[in-house]
């Protein structure tokens, strides 16, 4: 009997095969399963902006979510460059995240400006309403901005005033855990609610300050301790707050929503 001989091209199109029917299973379970993975990320942006709402419990269904966003809370595109809403766009599809890779839909930030570090700005992003009798009585908007090693993306909820902390979170980011994932910890967060971003006069007046907040300042109110351990991580998020809510992010449109003229 001949013997098989074991060649280099043999080993290669044995390997060659393997990879070829590998990729296609891979592919097609990347393809199967795209829809579900779409829909998951959603529900987990739900989740987020009811929690942070106190709207949620940790405990909610997928379904409790769903029923609860749908009937409670209200998308709206909001303009930046205007600071007022548009119908320019789909408020249940667009993804503001997307349009700021796109030149056509957003711009490069000059870095003086740039102090969230994220770089590019769309024209367009979306603001999500809880109203009652007509009028709005949380409001919730993204924001994002880099910390130590990730960008952080989040939403902060503004009470019916414009200027009260309803709450405030991320549901995305990679900071260092233990450090700047502190971010994440309820015991930091549990500060926001109740700070005042503005002061009296509309001046953007809030701080995550390093070595403690005295609360018997009168600013304590515009005050929140920093992260031990994680100056730059806590840095990061006093910028992009202060990008978020100044004049190059929703600041005109708050002004503009507080006269009635959104």
């Amino acid at each position: 009997m001949a013997e098989k001989k074991e060649t280099i091209g043999r080993t290669l199109t044995v390997a060659l095969a393997v990879c070829l029917v590998c990729s296609v299973f891979v592919a097609g379970a990347a393809v199967s399963l795209k829809q579900t993975q779409q829909q998951n990320a959603l529900l987990d942006k739900q989740r987020s902006i009811l929690r942070i709402a106190g709207m949620l419990n940790d405990n909610a269904t997928g379904a409790e979510v769903r029923k609860i966003f749908g009937e409670g809370i209200t998308p709206r595109v909001v303009d930046l460059e205007t600071g007022r809403f548009t119908d320019a766009e789909n408020p249940r599809t667009f993804d503001p995240l997307k349009a700021a890779q796109d030149p056509s839909l957003s711009k490069i930030l000059p870095a003086s400006k740039d102090i969230a570090s994220i770089h590019r700005l769309e024209r367009y992003s979306i603001a999500y309403l809880v109203e009652k009798n007509g009028r709005i009585e949380t409001l919730i908007l993204p924001i994002r901005g880099y910390g130590l090693w990730s960008t952080l993306y989040g939403f902060i909820a503004l009470k019916s005033d414009l200027k009260t902390v309803a709450g405030f979170g991320f549901y995305q980011h990679a900071e260092t855990p233990g450090l700047g994932g502190e971010v994440d910890n309820p015991r930091w967060l549990s500060q926001w609610p109740g700070k005042q971003v503005y002061d009296d006069s509309g001046r953007l007046d809030v701080a995550v300050v390093k070595g403690g907040v005295d609360p018997s300042s009168p600013q304590a109110v515009h005050k929140v301790d920093a992260i031990a351990g994680a100056t730059l991580t806590s840095r990061g998020v006093d910028n992009l707050v202060h990008f978020w809510l100044g004049p190059d992010g929703f600041g005109p449109f708050l002004q503009n929503l507080k006269k009635g003229d959104a």
